[in-house]
């Protein structure tokens, strides 16, 4: 049972007694959801479990000396896919991210991978030449779209949408995680990507950073899809797509805040978690300590400016 200490706020807490949608700096969505996963998954229980797991954690973040008590959060609560099927549910969250106000930074909490692309596609508005998209991911989602728009294929969906393969960077991608053909694809469709071993050589915070640089340079707004599965399996075993060689939970870290302080950056999402398979909260721990170090870097974006 957690300790009640008045002097020790809890995380939950704080996202629970958030600010109204109209004032809010970041704005929560939970979306339940894993009709289009292509392993088995429970991953539609995750949001639920997200939230309870967060009263683990304090909303102070001590290393970069900033406490989210003072940053404006508002959760909207979940999207009610429960009775959805897959192409119901893609166009549910599409049609409801495109009448989200602007003004918030959003987060939204999966379910599995194939919202990625309903969620673009409802930022985009029709208009996905100027958009971004950063993924943090051990695969590159391109598979084909012959079984319909699954967790494997938002990013070839979104480029067959009219997004530039350019306007996509990835983060993470694993060995032995994908095939030949697939990358081949990304390469023939300028798609960036940045393997393990540039993570390795050049870290984490240098290959985001440029990243996100690179982004902006061509693009008005910038979409991180955080993909817990980018994680090393020790950490992420509620992650079907997880395997040996991953990124550590404080390198996931360092990327989500300095994506959360880019100025560019509208939105994210936290996906790919199965709630019912982890072991210990250990892979929901680690979906959360991204979130939070997210919502650090939106933070410190609201004091710079």
């Amino acid at each position: 049972m957690l300790s009640d200490d008045p002097l020790w706020p809890r995380a939950s807490a704080w996202l629970e007694g958030g600010a109204a949608r109209e004032s809010a700096a970041l704005a929560v969505v939970g979306l339940p959801t894993s009709v289009g996963s292509i392993s088995p998954s429970q991953a539609w229980r995750t949001p639920p479990a997200f939230r309870e797991v967060l009263a683990r954690f304090s909303p102070f973040d001590g290393e970069a000396g900033v406490d989210l008590a003072d940053l404006a959060v508002a959760d909207l609560g979940d999207l009610d896919l429960a009775a959805a099927d897959l192409e119901g549910m893609l166009a549910t969250v599409e049609a409801y991210v495109a009448e989200l106000p602007s003004g918030p930074v959003y987060a939204f909490v999966g379910g599995d991978n194939a919202v990625t692309r309903a969620i673009v596609g409802g930022l985009a508005a029709g208009d996905l030449s100027s958009l971004g998209v950063l993924t943090f991911d051990a695969h590159h989602d391109v598979r084909t779209l012959d079984g319909g728009p699954r967790n494997g294929t938002p990013i070839r969906g979104l480029v067959e949408d009219g997004l530039p393969g350019r306007n996509v960077v990835q983060i993470g991608i694993h060995a032995f995680a994908n095939s030949a053909v697939y990358r081949r694809w990304c390469d023939e469709h300028g798609i960036s990507v940045r393997t393990m071993a540039d993570v390795g050589e050049a870290g984490v915070e240098a290959v985001t950073l440029a990243a996100l640089a690179d982004l902006a340079d061509r693009c008005n707004r910038i979409y991180v899809d955080f993909d817990i599965d980018v994680l090393d399996r020790a950490f992420a075993p509620g992650c079907p797509g997880s395997r040996p060689g991953g990124m550590t939970p404080r390198q996931l870290a360092a990327a989500a805040r300095l994506c959360g302080a880019h100025p560019a950056v509208a939105a994210a999402d936290f996906v790919e978690v199965d709630a019912a398979a982890d072991r210990d909260d250990l892979t929901l721990m680690s979906m959360a300590t991204t979130f939070l170090a997210f919502a650090s870097g939106v933070a410190a974006r609201e004091v710079a400016t």
